[in-house]
């Protein structure tokens, strides 16, 4: 594959959609407001989430529902935590 996984999260605009996406289901539409990234970049981010087993496409119609896999959600926990941690670092140096 193209994307490695560390080059895929360890940049903003993914962690920021996997994290989004951890609180359930949503639109593409909606996940590329939230995370203020334009349509087509969200799409490929979730393409590539897709290729590495994060994420499902649920079609509704014309309109396209994502929610993690199992996988998704514990990258997504994952994420979160080390966050948190680097959060706490910085705090401290501060």
């Amino acid at each position: 594959m193209k994307v490695s996984l560390a080059k895929l999260f360890f940049r903003s605009k993914p962690t920021q959609l996997l994290l989004s996406l951890k609180d359930g289901p949503k639109y593409a539409t909606i996940l590329s407001k939230e995370i203020d990234c334009t349509y087509s970049h969200t799409m490929k981010i979730l393409d590539n989430f897709k290729k590495f087993g994060l994420v499902e496409f649920e079609k509704k119609g014309r309109i396209k529902m994502i929610k993690l896999t199992s996988n998704g959600e514990e990258i997504a926990k994952s994420l979160e935590a080390t966050l948190l941690q680097l959060k706490k670092i910085k705090e401290k140096l501060e």
